[in-house]
């Protein structure tokens, strides 16, 4: 639990919103690839950008799609940031179940974004989206990118994680841990349907309404991108 002086600056959830409920029995066990590596953390210089571009300012507000992860919790607090956090990955699979086709239905769209994203525009400055995107279909991503637009404010700054293999089906999905303001301890959640083919001109073209979008690629082929609001 935090400590009493902190809860004031930490969010979790939205609460109902929506009459439409989740796929009944829609959180499957993640697809398995073998035997699961152990946690291992490794340099992120996507990580590193989206700490130095928001350097050397307190009170900013700073959603968390990881979860309630209260390593990264307590890291962004003690940097003075507000933290809101999300599961995103867990909520893709309460709206729409393991089937893509469904994220392609516009009610349950609505249900996810209201589920996830039901705050004012231009309530953040900085967004963690980890891998999460790579798991949409174009419907609900090009739905979500826009609802992030509207929440994030001018200059805010967003991270995100995409598989560098762009004719791949499946794609690992991790959990992601902030060791420092540089490097990431991932843990690996097995593999998962890829929501299409992400590159780097359609990653442009995704974020086209942002301000500017800057790529990193990693030793372990993912596609790190910082997005300017």
């Amino acid at each position: 639990m935090l400590p009493e002086k902190l809860r004031s600056i930490f969010r979790t959830g939205n609460g109902p919103v929506s009459s439409v409920r989740p796929v009944q029995g829609a959180v499957p066990p993640l697809r398995k690839a073998g035997k699961r590596e152990p946690p291992a953390t490794r340099q992120s210089r996507g990580l590193e950008q989206f700490f130095f571009s928001i350097r050397d300012v307190i009170g900013l507000s700073v959603l968390d799609c990881a979860g309630a992860n209260q390593d990264n919790i307590d890291f962004l607090i003690d940097l003075g940031h507000k933290v809101y956090t999300q599961d995103l990955v867990r909520s893709i699979d309460e709206a729409f179940g393991i089937e893509l086709a469904e994220q392609a239905n516009a009610s349950r769209i609505e249900y996810f974004l209201k589920q996830n994203f039901d705050y004012p525009s231009n309530t953040f400055d900085g967004v963690l989206m980890w891998d999460s995107l790579q798991f949409m279909s174009p419907a609900l991503l090009n739905a979500t990118v826009e609802r992030l637009y509207d929440v994030m404010r001018p200059n805010a700054y967003l991270l995100a994680f995409f598989t560098a293999e762009e004719r791949a089906v499946n794609v690992p999905s991790y959990s992601f841990r902030i060791g420092d303001n540089k490097t990431v301890v991932v843990t690996d959640r097995g593999m998962r349907p890829a929501g299409q083919v992400f590159n780097n001109r359609n990653l442009e073209r995704l974020f086209g309404k942002f301000e500017s979008v800057k790529f990193f690629l990693t030793r372990e082929n993912l596609r790190e991108i910082i997005v300017r609001r």
